[in-house]
């Protein structure tokens, strides 16, 4: 799935930025703190995506009868 591919590419970067020696604490800090909210972003999205795929199996065949095909 593209989004874990995704997720594991933001735990990288989060790994680098809390071990960068060019980076004071605060920014350290700060950029954790960013990295993680894509990360529970990019899980609320996957979520949604999902639940769309669901819920477009379920209104398929109403769509069908309606003419949208």
């Amino acid at each position: 799935m593209p989004s874990h591919k995704h997720h594991e590419h933001l735990e990288k970067i989060k790994d680098q930025i809390a071990a960068s020696p060019e980076l004071s604490d605060a920014e350290k800090s700060d950029g954790v703190k960013k990295v993680e909210e894509w990360i529970a972003e990019d899980k609320g999205f996957g979520l949604l995506y999902d639940e769309l795929v669901s819920l477009s199996a379920k209104f398929e065949p109403l769509l069908k009868e309606l003419g949208f095909e």
